[in-house]
């Protein structure tokens, strides 16, 4: 018989669960909100480098920063998300099931992209919740750092977008003869092998630092 905690991560979405390679699973039984938890990934992607290139015009033409002022900051915001995407999947996505509420979350937010892994509608957040939390991020980051958020905030949601295109191509397509092939096999561990390794997406780079990495 399965113990408790073997039952809780199975709930999750880990443990004795096995991905299947097609097919979706509905999460809601309200059909608006069942509909607002998909999203077509250029929907997102084109959002936010919409917002980017408006609130970089703004930082060029409104505020008193410079040029280089205005790039560093955006390549900081670029390597900020980077640091982002690997706590976020390490420690919110892969959340320990350590209660049936834990574990529900856990299985809402990420463990049914696990479960279901080839579904091309949930390999993104949904922009009805995601504008809410980017509103959020982007109040977070002008209480800390001021006018200076306008040039942070479009590198870490480039850095987002870039996140959101290489996930959305590791799980869509076969793997790629170019330099993606590596991001593809990188991301396939952890959902075949180890999900509790290669928590980079976009990059392994953090995976190396905190020795996460699996080959």
């Amino acid at each position: 018989m399965e113990s408790t905690t073997e039952k809780l991560h199975t709930m999750a979405g880990h443990g004795k669960t096995r991905p299947k390679n097609s097919g979706s699973k509905k999460l809601f039984d309200n059909p608006i909100l069942e509909a607002l938890s998909r999203t077509h990934i250029m929907v997102p992607i084109s959002m936010w480098l919409v917002l980017s290139v408006f609130l970089g015009w703004y930082a060029f033409t409104y505020t008193d920063m410079g040029t280089s002022t205005i790039a560093t900051l955006f390549v900081t915001g670029l390597l900020v998300f980077s640091l982002f995407e690997y706590v976020l999947h390490r420690y919110l996505y892969h959340l320990t099931p350590s209660t049936p509420q834990r574990a529900k979350i856990q299985y809402t937010f990420h463990g049914i992209h696990h479960e279901y892994p080839k579904d091309k509608t949930r390999l993104a957040m949904p922009p009805a919740l995601a504008i809410f939390v980017a509103g959020a991020f982007f109040g977070l980051f002008f209480l800390v750092m001021g006018e200076a958020a306008y040039a942070f905030f479009p590198g870490f949601l480039v850095g987002y977008s870039g996140y959101l295109a290489v996930h959305f191509i590791v799980h869509a397509y076969a793997p790629p003869k170019n330099f993606f092939k590596v991001l593809w096999i990188n991301h396939s561990v952890h959902h075949y092998k180890n999900p509790e390794s290669n928590y980079g997406v976009s990059s392994p780079f953090w995976d190396y630092i905190f020795g996460s990495f699996q080959k």
